[in-house]
């Protein structure tokens, strides 16, 4: 049995701290697509970290190998998709539904895991993930409906599960750096083809420029990249259930700075969030919860 390292512990605070900075985007978000078509939102965010990641990283990038640009290319394309069927379902159904639909990749991961890779999901890690679907149902969930948003937002958490049980399996590999710019890059030309059919809308003002930045460099290149540098030491699952607490940063954002209160509703589904997230990470064997470098 390995013993718990201090990288071990110091890769599940980095999955915290960048489910933190998803969480204090949504109010972000909201802002600048009341301005912006989504899609025009995220060709325009994606663009401009592709650009730099190119900028600063194309003569290493061109002495990678083959395996190393297609895994990049893979995951840059199932995050890609995940981003661009959440956000056309955001259109048609309310945040709240969105929000939750959205996080049942912490469901969908293990089992994508298990079928693509034949890995065995512990019964606790079952208990854990169900406490956390409750949880992030009492979060997000003021009503029960179903469509044509529900059924896109959908699919997008299934592509975020992909992408997670994918990049769990590639970032031990190594090239976690070279991963992660491929993946923008990929990301960057992708929304952009999405967005370019119907003409791109540039975000209104000082207040969204510096909005859409903060999406750029922190919720986009140090996010993801902190997310690839984390998953060489953590499984998959644990890494869904981890950003399980997303739904839990954002309900504190919105009452911090969104104006909104707390109510029992965000209180009983933040503490069942983070419950889960403890009893998977703390109660199991280091064996069982860990995947690390061997």
């Amino acid at each position: 049995m390995r013993e718990l390292k201090r990288f071990d512990l110091l890769a599940g605070v980095a999955l915290l701290v960048i489910s933190a900075i998803w969480g204090s985007t949504f109010f972000i978000i909201k802002d600048l697509v009341q301005t912006m078509p989504p899609l025009d939102f995220l060709g325009i965010r994606f663009l401009l970290a592709g650009i730099l990641v190119a900028l600063f990283s194309a003569r290493r990038l061109r002495k990678m190998n083959m395996d190393v640009w297609r895994r990049g290319i893979v995951l840059g394309l199932m995050y890609s998709l995940a981003q661009v069927f959440q956000t056309i379902g955001l259109q048609y159904t309310h945040a709240s539904v969105s929000g939750f639909i959205s996080s049942l990749y912490v469901v969908l991961t293990p089992l994508v895991v298990f079928c693509l890779f034949r890995t065995k999901i512990p019964a606790v890690t079952w208990f854990a993930i169900s406490l956390a679907g409750v949880g992030l149902g009492i979060l997000s969930l003021r009503g029960v409906s179903a469509g044509a948003g529900e059924a896109l937002t959908l699919v997008g958490s299934l592509f975020y599960a992909l992408h997670i049980a994918l990049l769990g399996h590639w970032a031990p590999k190594g090239n976690q750096l070279e991963l992660t710019e491929i993946q923008f890059i990929t990301l960057g030309i992708v929304c952009t083809l999405v967005a370019l059919p119907g003409g791109i809308t540039l975000p209104a003002g000082t207040t969204q420029w510096m909005q859409m930045l903060y999406m750029v460099f922190f919720a986009g290149l140090f996010a993801l990249g902190v997310q690839t540098m984390a998953q060489a030491r953590l499984s998959a699952t644990t890494t869904a259930l981890i950003l399980t607490s997303e739904p839990f940063f954002a309900a504190a954002f919105a009452i911090g700075f969104g104006g909104e209160s707390l109510t029992s509703r965000l209180l009983i589904g933040g503490v069942l969030v983070i419950t889960a997230v403890i009893s998977s990470e703390v109660r199991l064997p280091v064996s069982k919860r860990l995947k690390t470098i061997e």
